[in-house]
């Protein structure tokens, strides 16, 4: 998708702060951050919303990458939070799907 910052950045045309990135997978540092550690985990492969994600793998690998870049940021032990926003009132702000990965200090609930 040409319009797509994601996919921009998976493209390489956009370079974000990375932190991690496979052959399927781009994680990278949220240029907004909400917590100390704000990290964004997408599919290079643009998929808009959860609701349109059909592949059990990918879910699958977008989670375990949360929880292995939380373990790697020194969160894990102390806790964190994932966050999955879908459509507007989800508030999904850019429609590829993206998982949240927050921590470095106490979280509240709820979130907002």
């Amino acid at each position: 998708m040409t319009d797509c910052l994601f996919c921009k950045m998976a493209a390489g045309d956009i370079q974000p702060d990375i932190v991690h990135e496979d052959q399927e997978i781009l994680a990278f540092r949220d240029i907004n951050p909400r917590a100390p550690v704000h990290i964004l985990i997408i599919p290079k492969t643009h998929v808009p919303t959860l609701n349109d994600l059909d592949d059990v793998q990918m879910a699958g690998r977008l989670l375990l990458t949360a929880a292995e870049l939380a373990k790697q940021q020194g969160l894990a032990e102390d806790g964190y939070r994932t966050v999955i926003n879908c459509n507007a009132h989800g508030g999904q702000e850019v429609f590829h799907l993206h998982v949240h990965l927050l921590g470095g200090r106490q979280l509240t609930w709820p979130p907002g």
